[in-house]
């Protein structure tokens, strides 16, 4: 079931994925993606080891607010523009506060994937009374800005991303998650409609659609950061990252966990950029071992 939190005049809508009594767990997904993008046998594992899941649409992705159409360009143009299109990347914090509180939560474990990640770093350093434990996922580090973003981006990708195009029917829908899917990879993984059906059949029956706003991407990847460094950061912290992650190169993960105090670092052989099946457990596994660092978790009212 749907719910709405609210930031303003900006309404994030989240989920509750079950675990109600575990430790709070907040999942933030990456650019232009919906939550509907979190694999059920992932949450199944996180609820299995203790966690309350909640999910949440960041603002301009599924069904949270999107902000009026500006001419923003292309994402990597937005990305590199020294004015943000529409908000600052302190607003997209917020909206995960705004989650929390409307949960019950006084504070919670993040879990943050692609651009997720990046949310999830500067939610620990912009709100730290409000996160017991960082696990960041395939991501850039915050303190990277402008044109220094590029040295951790593989520029194949992102030519494909802009070459898709499918129809807005029930088969294009899928046809275009199965091509995301198959970018994010890695080398020599098959990846097909099975993998991405249940995101797909999800967004459909909430009338949402995942990579197809070019222009709420840019505004997503255009929001600037004028918080404090990843040097701030003191919550128990996790960076995760696939060796062979093809959007992202590792180098991005070593300078994460080499910038945040005390961070673990885990490099998964043979893992792209999608979150495929064969690497939920260990996921989880991990998450559990980094949350029971922390004292006992806050639980929803």
């Amino acid at each position: 079931m749907t719910r709405f939190a609210h930031n303003g005049e900006i309404r994030i809508a989240f989920e509750d994925l079950g675990g109600q009594g575990g430790d709070p767990l907040l999942l933030v997904m990456g650019l232009g993606t919906s939550r509907f993008w979190w694999p059920d046998q992932l949450v199944g594992e996180l609820v299995r080891r203790g966690f309350h899941v909640v999910a949440y649409d960041q603002r301009d992705a599924g069904e949270s607010t999107h902000l009026p159409d500006r001419p923003v360009g292309p994402p990597i143009k937005a990305l590199l523009r020294a004015k943000p299109p529409a908000y600052s990347a302190e607003d997209l914090t917020d909206d995960a506060v705004a989650v929390m509180e409307e949960v019950g939560w006084d504070a919670a474990h993040l879990f943050g994937h692609s651009m997720g990640g990046l949310v999830a770093q500067r939610i620990a350093i912009r709100h730290p009374h409000r996160v017991r434990s960082l696990t960041t996922s395939s991501a850039v580090p915050s303190d990277v800005r402008g044109l220094s973003v590029l040295r951790y981006l593989r520029p194949a990708p992102l030519v494909r991303f802009a070459r898709l195009h499918f129809p807005e029917s029930p088969e294009g829908e899928l046809a275009l998650a199965v091509a995301v899917a198959r970018i994010l990879a890695a080398p020599g993984q098959r990846l097909g409609e099975d993998d991405v059906r249940e995101f797909v059949a999800k967004e459909a029956a909430h009338g949402v659609s995942s990579f197809r706003d070019d222009r709420a991407q840019s505004r997503q990847i255009g929001a600037k950061w004028h918080g404090g460094p990843l040097a701030r950061i003191t919550t128990p912290t996790l960076v995760m990252h696939g060796a062979q992650d093809p959007l992202i190169r590792v180098s991005a993960a070593r300078a994460l966990a080499a910038a945040i105090p005390r961070a673990r670092l885990v490099i998964l052989p043979g893992v792209g950029h999608f979150l495929s099946r064969d690497i939920w457990s260990r996921y989880a596994t991990e998450m559990r071992s980094l949350a029971d660092q922390c004292p006992p978790a806050v639980t929803a009212l």
